[in-house]
């Protein structure tokens, strides 16, 4: 189907926002921004203190985090072709609403059923706000001048993820508050980001026939899906090479192979598969997905050893964080600035990953008695590496498409980056489970290897509580040793991206100046 398209006038009655219309905008988009990523991690300090309240077990504390991170990486594409095609003003509310709506739900829910249901919805709400974010951004400003506001998003997106476990940890350990407002806590500021937006956004509005790839977004969605239940029960409900690892394993690929079929076929795809054509989209994302089975698989679990192998409470094992935290935010920032001084962008990608890959091998030699000045330091190096590489990623890529595939573009790295972090959430939190039972039936006997609650260490006699305490602590080093290659793998993707100089004019701007040469042509 050919569309045809005409733009209206801009929502506001202007063409292009003035520098103080994209900050006072840009003010609402990080706020949306922060409490749709805070969504994913506040609850990491939490779940010992919701999992005890709802009797729930180790596999529940894996998927509080899962559910949400799988929401929101399935319905990304969706949220990125729908941004190429409407109002991305009229989206962008629509996914802070349904984020509302999902942490009231979870904010009151009393099982965990209605506990999981809950944070699907936040995550739909979510995956539309970490999409549209980056993809309204790069409609107001040009890239050369991007990278400035892209560290800033880079550092905001990265607190985020690392200071959602302190503040989380803040309002379980608040008598007054307790462990729903760490679902509660966004709605005020969902409600803040749509008022802000509202008034300050003003973008133009392209309207043209579409047809909507509900197939692709059905088999992509449950494609994914399948393979990350598998990922989170096999080892644990059933063994690794059994029927049902070779049923849901064969099942989710054949399901991402129908997917691609029909993507290669529909005139409107949810992922645009010629985009993959680029080399720089094609490296970026394989690298995003790295990222994210690193960042997401490794960091989640560190709340989980703060307070079960050091004994620490909720809110000491949110401070612990702060390192990761400073780390990424300066780290972001400056690289930020830097890119948009000089217009290079490839050396702090190379650099990101390095750095990363020996974060990792550090945060690997961690123990039951690790020290935390080096505890520290060795997550600032992580964070440092991770804020140079996570959002500049995304930068390269917007920067190497045509302007109308700049939503498709962001949101696929932003989905496969999120499918990382899914992965890495349920993969490894499987590993842990694993490796936590089998060390403490090695040392404790069969009858304490059993078990898949999540212990009461307050409840534990001395030499039960230094058993449980080295095994989780084992278990989580053991993360890192896993996510250490994986980072690697990500400095390898990112060595072959070709550096392209940056745009100097807006996505909107080049839009326009991209439609007046294929009229031209006609």
């Amino acid at each position: 189907m050919t569309a045809t398209a005409a733009s209206t006038p801009p929502e506001a009655g202007t063409g292009r926002m003035s520098r103080r219309e994209v900050l006072q905008a840009l003010s609402g988009l990080m706020v949306g921004m922060f409490v749709a990523i805070l969504a994913s991690t506040v609850v990491a300090n939490a779940l010992p203190r919701i999992i005890a309240e709802l009797d729930g077990s180790q596999t529940v504390y894996t998927w509080i985090v899962t559910t949400e991170l799988l929401a929101m990486t399935a319905t990304v594409p969706l949220w990125g072709k729908m941004a190429d095609l409407y109002s991305k003003k009229l989206l962008i509310q629509l996914s802070l609403g349904l984020f509302v709506v999902g942490s009231l739900i979870a904010g009151l829910a009393r099982n965990v059923e209605t506990l999981l249901a809950s944070r699907i919805v936040q995550g739909v709400g979510a995956g539309g706000m970490t999409a549209l974010a980056l993809i309204v951004m790069a409609a107001m400003i040009p890239p050369r001048e991007l990278g400035r506001y892209a560290g800033i998003f880079g550092a905001v997106f990265g607190v985020g993820t690392i200071a959602g476990p302190l503040i989380g940890g803040v309002l379980v350990d608040t008598s007054w508050l307790g462990w729903r407002w760490c679902f509660l806590i966004g709605v005020p500021f969902s409600l803040l980001s749509i008022v802000l937006l509202q008034r300050t956004l003003h973008l133009p509005v392209v309207r043209r026939r579409a047809r909507i790839d509900w197939w692709g977004a059905l088999l992509i969605t449950a494609g994914v899906s399948t393979l990350l239940v598998w990922s989170s029960l096999a080892g644990h409900r059933f063994a690794w090479a059994s029927g049902w690892t070779a049923l849901m394993v064969v099942g989710g690929l054949v399901l991402l192979a129908l997917a691609v079929w029909v993507e290669s076929r529909v005139p409107e795809p949810i992922i645009p598969l010629r985009i993959f054509r680029s080399r720089t989209v094609a490296l970026t994302t394989v690298a995003s997905v790295l990222v994210g089975v690193a960042l997401f698989g490794g960091t989640v679990f560190l709340s989980q050893y703060f307070q079960t192998s050091l004994g620490k409470s909720p809110t000491v094992a949110g401070l612990m964080s702060l390192p990761m935290i400073l780390g990424l935010l300066v780290s972001s920032t400056v690289a930020g600035q830097l890119i948009t001084r000089f217009g290079r962008w490839k050396v702090y990608l190379v650099a990101g990953a390095a750095v990363m890959t020996v974060g990792m091998l550090l945060l690997s030699t961690i123990d039951a008695d690790t020290g935390v000045p080096l505890l520290s330091l060795y997550m600032a190096v992580l964070g440092t590496g991770v804020g140079m590489l996570m959002q500049n990623l995304v930068l390269a890529a917007q920067n190497d498409v045509p302007a109308h595939e700049l939503g498709a573009a962001t949101s696929v790295l932003t989905f496969f980056r999120s499918m990382g972090g899914a992965i890495g959430v349920s993969a490894l939190g499987a590993v842990l489970a694993n490796r936590v039972t089998g060390l403490m039936t090695e040392r404790l006997g069969p009858a304490a290897g059993g078990t898949t609650e999540v212990p009461d260490l307050s409840a534990l006699p001395a030499p039960v509580l230094a058993v449980v305490q080295e095994a989780y602590a084992t278990a989580t080093s053991e993360l890192f040793l896993i996510g250490a290659p994986i980072a690697l793998l990500a400095l390898v993707a990112v060595l072959f991206i070709r550096e392209k100089p940056l745009h100097e004019v807006s996505g909107d701007e080049r839009a326009e100046q991209e439609a007046a040469a294929l009229t031209a042509m006609h």
